[in-house]
């Protein structure tokens, strides 16, 4: 932020140029700028973590200590004990602006640290001082994006919210081109009463290249079964003290710049879809239908981004990646299924149809059967088919690729109304016969739908101006009724399947009575879905109708 300060003041300074008397003035003028930053960066330093973190099973922890790094030469090994005490607002005001604020105590030393938050980025921004005693120092925050959420009441606010106990076993690691730190924790997050364990080993790049570091990530993955990790200790700390651990996680807001190139703003997307799905481990694991479903959505977004920039990106490995990312959607697939079906509809049904004995068997079929989806949903997170995939999406998304596509290079102002434009004419142009479609052409219109609502999502951030917000708004409105719609068709269709197959392979003792509650749960749903096909045709007309009013700066007409 202050760098940015200062070298706006410099490019000023410099555009202002002509207005001074003599070119020895103006120089003067840069280089006392030039040197008041460099006083304030020696001051103030700021570090970009450029870091890999995984979560690994206790056993292997300390056999990862004692490794021998392939390919790599290790320096002396430290150890030490760190206690960090996390503060924030009662309200959560940090947090909830992306902020952490920590102090660490290591020996007789207090370190203040602010961290961003994981956020889009590769690494995250950090700003360390040493203060003393173990309370914050809000005179030291200068510079920090801390600094402007600082009135005075804010030192009276803040107190510990949690803090972490661990044992660090730090390795430097030397490769031929790359100097890389490895770091076993071991320990316990505390909140109050609750507590969870610590486990885990960052690799953090202090100089050099990101594919050293991603070389020695995957074969830490194959030695240890360890599995890539998105969750900083600062978010699970506030899931413990909130009561939120193992929840589903929701998509992030995306920023985007109108310059930026496009190859840049499809790997801040992609790092965002990532951090999406891979978030929701916990929840996956804690057999929670919502983390799977914001698993898949998260396994969604990122396949459509790889469809929006298919002309910007290589071709080599994306064809690999999106059929392992399709591999895992599908494994998910069935608990979100049978989930959804199981709530909304058979638990209803059972609750009043006659007979109750076909009730009664029919929701323990299914309840049999969620249990098996979901468990299999698990099994594929823990596979090192899909340890795999984690580490290898993250290295193709942070690569910068050889032989690149022309449009990289586009801005992504551009790129964006491009793409918006044509794949909503396109959609228009589809829908206009959509009651003549298909079931299967119905489903790929609903696909289209789904990814120009999702591509619409991630370049919101382009259109700041308030009617274009506006317009968008009442976009999504429209795309998502008609996805809801066609969805809800779609359902009813995975439904039919599921309802015959089960009465069909019921024990003959009960078998009229499965066959009896399947036909009431899909009579139910038949007149339910009799409305939606109008639904969808009416909001197809006032998308189409949206366009030509109101031309957005990406007009569908």
């Amino acid at each position: 932020m202050e760098t940015h300060r200062f070298r706006t003041f410099e490019k000023t300074i410099f555009n202002r140029r002509g207005s001074f008397e003599h070119s020895s003035e103006l120089s003067a003028l840069l280089f006392r700028v030039q040197i008041s930053y460099l006083i304030f960066a020696a001051e103030h330093p700021m570090g970009v973590e450029t870091e890999l973190k995984f979560r690994v099973p206790a056993r292997k922890l300390k056999m990862l200590a004692r490794w021998q790094i392939p390919d790599g030469q290790i320096g002396e090994r430290t150890e030490s004990d760190l206690v960090s005490t996390y503060f924030d607002t009662g309200k959560q005001k940090l947090n909830r602006h992306g902020l952490s604020l920590r102090i660490r105590q290591a020996g007789d030393k207090h370190i203040q640290t602010i961290k961003s938050a994981p956020g889009v980025q590769f690494g995250r921004g950090e700003w360390e001082t040493e203060i003393e005693g173990n309370t914050p120092d809000l005179s030291k925050i200068d510079g920090t994006p801390l600094e402007r959420l600082a009135p005075k009441k804010l030192r009276r606010k803040l107190k510990p919210i949690f803090e972490t106990s661990v044992h660090r076993t730090t390795l430097p690691v030397r490769t031929k081109r790359s100097e890389i730190e490895l770091a076993v924790d071991q320990g316990r997050l505390i909140a109050g009463r609750r507590s969870s364990p610590i486990e885990e080993l960052e690799l953090e790049l202090k100089k050099g290249r990101p594919d050293d570091l991603f070389r020695l990530a995957k074969a830490v993955e194959r030695k240890a079964q360890a599995e890539l990790y998105f969750r900083t200790k600062s978010e699970r700390g506030y899931d413990l003290a909130f009561g939120k651990s193992g929840h589903a996680v929701y998509a992030e807001p995306i920023e985007l710049k109108e310059d930026m190139e496009a190859d840049e703003a499809f790997r801040i997307i992609g790092r965002s879809t990532v951090r999406h799905f891979a978030a929701n481990a916990d929840a996956v694991q804690n057999l929670e239908p919502e983390g799977i479903h914001q698993m898949r959505v998260g396994l969604r977004r990122l396949r459509t981004a790889m469809s929006l920039f298919s002309h910007a990106l290589p071709g080599d490995r994306s064809e690999k990646i999106k059929a392992e990312l399709k591999w895992l959607t599908n494994e998910l697939a069935p608990a979100r299924e049978i989930d959804v079906f199981v709530k909304e509809k058979i638990s209803r049904a059972t609750r009043d149809v006659v007979p109750r004995r076909g009730g009664k068997a029919i929701e323990k079929e299914f309840a049999a059967r969620r249990a098996e989806a979901l468990e299999r949903a698990r099994k594929a997170l823990n596979s090192e088919r899909c340890r795999t995939l984690l580490v290898d999406v993250l290295e193709w998304i942070e690569a910068r690729h050889e032989g690149t596509q022309k449009d990289a290079s586009t801005p992504i102002g551009k790129f964006a109304v491009d793409i918006l434009h044509r794949r909503g004419k396109k959609l228009l142009k589809e829908g206009r016969d959509l009651e003549k479609l298909s079931a299967r052409e119905r489903h790929k219109f609903r696909i289209g739908i789904k990814k120009i609502r999702y591509a619409v999502e991630f370049f919101e951030s382009l259109f700041p101006g308030k009617r274009d917000r506006k317009q968008i708004a009442r976009l999504s409105k429209h795309l998502k009724k008609i996805q809801d719609a066609l969805g809800s068709l779609n359902d009813f269709i995975a439904h039919q399947k599921l309802a015959a197959d089960v009465a069909l392979k019921a024990p003959a003792q009960n078998r009229r009575a499965r066959a009896f509650v399947s036909g009431v749960v899909l009579g139910r749903e038949v007149e339910a879905v009799k409305p939606l096909m109008k639904i969808a045709i009416k909001e197809v007309r006032e998308l189409r109708r949206l366009s030509y009013k109101n031309p957005m700066p990406f007009s569908l007409s």
